[in-house]
């Protein structure tokens, strides 16, 4: 399920998924990699909704294939990677 990322105070453009009780995705579709700075702004986003929804858990769903520094840097983070 969508969520309006406005309910956050997100840029609207910015995609979110309700994946189930617990857990919120951020999605990327695009065909270029995902690289460190991409990560930031992934790690940026989740701390604002975090904000709103404390007991979050997150991911990231992507199409794009991810580099093994941003990978490792958001799995430490506690950001899960979900390929699509």
């Amino acid at each position: 399920m969508k969520l309006p990322p406005s309910e956050f105070g997100l840029p609207s453009k910015t995609v979110i998924e309700q994946i189930d009780k617990d857990t919120i995705a951020i999605v990327i579709d695009r065909k270029s990699r995902v690289i460190m700075k991409d990560g930031e702004n992934i790690l940026e986003k989740a701390n604002m909704i975090k904000g709103y929804r404390p007991r979050a858990m997150f991911a990231l769903k992507t199409t794009a294939p991810v580099c093994s520094k941003t990978k490792a840097f958001l799995e430490e983070e506690g950001i899960l990677i979900i390929p699509t």
